[in-house]
């Protein structure tokens, strides 16, 4: 069943121009959302695995065959998020 809106009192301009004010809110709401995305964010190994959806021990396997790097703080060892976005991409 089609639905039919009928607007009545309004012109086409100021329809134009409440359309265009709900988009440029959304646009501004997306802009804050993406500046707030830190590209160097550093993971545990837990937390690696839990954003990969992997076990630990496939985790470890890709460190040794070189597929991800670790960097080290003292005996901590991090994984930096977009390197693990990187790796998942498919390479031609």
């Amino acid at each position: 069943m089609e639905q039919q809106i009928f607007l009545q009192g309004t012109t086409p301009e100021a329809l134009i121009e409440k359309f265009n004010e709900s988009v440029k809110l959304q646009l501004e709401d997306f802009k804050k959302n993406l500046n707030t995305h830190n590209p160097d964010e550093l993971l545990t190994r837990t937390e690696a695995c839990k954003f990969l959806k992997i076990e630990q021990t496939t985790l470890y396997h890709w460190q040794k065959a070189g597929k991800i790097k670790m960097y080290g703080i003292g005996n901590r060892r991090f994984l930096k998020k977009v390197e693990l976005m990187e790796c998942l991409i498919l390479k031609k």
